[in-house]
């Protein structure tokens, strides 16, 4: 077992390779991570400490590479990218694992991903994090399509949208397929209706960062929830929320609650 750099293993699911890892305790409760847009297992979740911090805690730690990301397979279709596919990718990895139910936790794309997984399979989701993703999730979180438009942009220089640069940069920071990246923010962008929110009785820690101006709010989408609570991540924008030592700490505090 590392910690620091987990080896990868992959299978096979809806026709394509996806990459994941399984670190930890083999014998801890299940943590599967789902990572956001632009990402990746490595990126959201092992540079900012996640894969250490729950290791360390004693939890068995899988992270999926989402498609179009990291080492896993890339279609170019957008109709690839709808949530429900991603979040059935989640679900056979568990199948794959032969893991009955787990915890799972998602950020941003992976939050949308995640609450997928919980409405369409919730007898295998333990618990839900859902982070950098409140009200957004039902209300939407503005218009997308200038990030899809830079990513196909020759050059970051060419682009003046700001939240668009912000993920061109990042994108080209982790040597993103922009292509299949510029498919997945088409084909992503399902809402959930907040009827179907208030169907998920999963315990649920919703995290949004008090900087973040796209997640919208985390008590708005936790009221819409029977067993939901929210957290606010003081002074973390969009971006730096992910590895806060508050969130994890509070992680952790939800997951001895409801995990064992």
């Amino acid at each position: 077992m590392n910690l620091n750099t987990p080896a990868f293993s992959s299978f096979t699911h809806d026709g394509l390779k996806l990459a994941f890892f399984d670190e930890g305790d083999p014998s801890g409760v299940p943590v599967v991570l789902i990572h956001g847009f632009a990402s990746s297992a490595n990126v959201n979740w092992v540079h900012p400490g996640w894969l250490k911090t729950l290791g360390d805690a004693g939890y068995r730690v899988i992270a999926i590479d989402n498609r179009g990301h990291g080492a896993s397979d890339k279609p170019r279709d957008a109709e690839a990218y709808r949530p429900w596919h991603m979040a059935s990718d989640a679900v056979a990895l568990l199948d794959h694992l032969g893991i009955p139910e787990a915890n799972i936790m998602g950020y941003s794309m992976g939050a949308r991903i995640s609450v997928f997984a919980a409405l369409a399979h919730p007898d295998r989701v333990r618990s839900l994090v859902l982070g950098g993703l409140g009200i957004g999730m039902t209300d939407g979180v503005g218009d997308w399509d200038p990030i899809a438009d830079a990513l196909l942009t020759a050059s970051l220089e060419d682009v003046t949208h700001d939240r668009a640069r912000m993920f061109r940069a990042f994108a080209d920071q982790t040597k993103s397929d922009r292509d299949a990246l510029a498919a997945c923010i088409k084909g992503s962008r399902d809402l959930v209706a907040r009827s179907d929110m208030a169907k998920i009785d999963a315990p649920t820690l919703i995290g949004v960062g008090t900087k973040d101006d796209i997640a919208g709010s985390a008590q708005e989408l936790a009221a819409l929830m029977p067993r939901a609570r929210a957290l606010d991540i003081p002074g973390r924008d969009h971006m730096l929320a992910v590895g806060d030592r508050i969130f994890k700490t509070a992680v952790l505090e939800f997951y001895a609650e409801v995990a064992g």
